[in-house]
């Protein structure tokens, strides 16, 4: 079968005059986790060219293990989506290219949807012809001011009003609001939908993450590519690794777990202490992550601005309340931050499919491993643009001002395809993760017991 006849979408490498050519079965095996010399290579392939990483992937910007999760696969859409700048990685690519696919051999691999993938590329020239992946900088602007504004006045009405009980719990409210809209910001950073130019978005992110939220952009970015490169997909999804030591997720897993007799937690009331444990287990998993990444990384101007930001905080509070309240204040407001956190970026994930890497094409692994919640301007505010959960999973440098506008070509595509395309009201949502839990934890029990 030929290349596809759609838009080009990446910037062709050169081929040498004789190009060595392969199949699909000798690709599929270069992983990186099989048994001999060619066990340990690393191949994939972009635009139907074929590159070796094995060496690369150590020194990978985005990562080792974000790229690694592709070898052996097709990653042309994997790649446009998190790479903007293609003249940027073409520097990166070209000492990479080792041939490409012989001419019998489909573009994609046997057993993806051709006719989904063709369609989702030409919608991809479409988002690009429409200017969709242009940031508005006023738009991040107000976002910023938003924060700094929300982040003075907490301390303001401690200032003003004293420490009593009502001045700190407004504080407390408005500190704990500022720090979760820094999080939704850094998120648009580490994206790089806030500027143009990558660099921009690397060096404002560092700074915001240090000084302003109090943790390493790096580390960010090492689990959060991740992510999205395999959403939902076991031993690939970060987000997952609260599993199986406290949670039971996905109707496969939930009922492996229970066949071979695992017993963490008492999984089948899971969805009674998920609101308790989940966001309490994030506090001293992040913290202390924070400080070993930095460290074993020798992330030293990181973790700088980590101290300054801790600095910063005992410098305007303490004098104000005391040293012992303004630990209270804190890790209060940390507490009240990774429930947010969690409820939001939970809706649109633990509901929708759980299950090791099928390696589908990239539409279906974004579209099974999400789900939307309706639009308003709350929803919209309250969740950093991530109720748009399927548009930003499927275009993850949009400008999330833009979600809206994609989301009715998204639906069409889906439509035409006969593919579920989910939104929900926000509470509808936040109910479906303890439903799914009670699920999930059924599951287990019942292959627990008779399994």
């Amino acid at each position: 079968m030929p290349p596809h006849s759609g838009p080009s979408i990446i910037i062709s490498e050169p081929i040498p005059d004789f190009p060595q050519l392969f199949t699909w079965d000798e690709i599929a095996v270069r992983t990186g986790r099989g048994h001999g010399t060619s066990g340990k290579d690393r191949w994939l392939v972009i635009d139907r060219k074929v590159y070796d990483i094995s060496k690369f992937c150590l020194v990978h910007p985005g990562g080792k293990r974000v790229i690694s999760h592709y070898a052996g696969q097709d990653a042309t859409d994997a790649f446009v989506a998190f790479h903007n700048d293609k003249a940027l990685v073409k520097k990166y690519l070209k000492p990479l290219l080792i041939g490409e696919l012989a001419p019998d051999q489909p573009t994609s691999e046997p057993g993806k949807n051709k006719l989904l993938v063709e369609d989702f590329r030409e919608l991809r020239a479409t988002v690009e012809r429409m200017g969709l992946l242009q940031p508005k900088h006023f738009f991040f602007f107000l976002i910023f001011l938003h924060i700094l504004v929300l982040d003075a006045a907490s301390w303001l009405t401690v200032w003003y009003f004293g420490s009593s009980l009502v001045p700190f719990l407004v504080g407390l409210a408005l500190f704990t609001t500022a720090q979760i809209q820094v999080s939704w910001f850094q998120h648009d950073l580490g994206h790089f939908s806030v500027f143009r130019e990558t660099k921009w978005n690397r060096l404002l992110h560092i700074f915001l993450m240090g000084v302003v939220k109090g943790a390493p952009a790096s580390w960010w970015n090492h689990l959060h590519n991740q992510h999205h490169a395999k959403p939902n997909c076991f031993c690939k999804d970060p987000d997952l690794n609260m599993h199986p030591f406290f949670f039971s997720l996905g109707k496969t897993l939930s009922v492996e777990l229970g066949k071979k007799k695992k017993k963490f937690m008492p999984y089948n009331h899971q969805h009674k202490y998920f609101s308790f444990l989940a966001p309490l287990v994030l506090i001293p998993f992040f913290q202390l992550t924070v400080i070993h990444f930095t460290s074993k990384r020798k992330k030293w101007l990181e973790l700088f601005l980590i101290v300054t930001f801790n600095i910063r905080i005992c410098l305007m509070y303490t004098p104000l309340m005391g040293f012992q309240s303004t630990m209270v204040y804190y890790w209060l407001a940390r507490y009240l931050e990774s429930h947010w956190f969690v409820w939001v970026s939970q809706m649109n994930h633990i509901p929708m499919n759980i299950a090791y890497d099928k390696n589908d094409d990239w539409v279906s692994t974004q579209l099974q491993a999400t789900c939307n919640v309706d639009q308003s301007w709350f929803n919209d505010w309250f969740t950093g643009h991530l109720n748009f959960q399927i548009e930003h999973h499927l275009f993850p440098t949009m400008p999330r001002h833009n979600y809206w506008k994609v989301a009715p070509l998204v639906e069409s595509l889906c439509a035409k395809h006969g593919i579920e395309y989910k939104s929900k009201c926000l509470l509808t949502a936040f109910v479906d993760i303890l439903r799914s839990l009670k699920d999930y934890g059924e599951l287990w029990l019942e292959a627990y017991l008779h399994g």
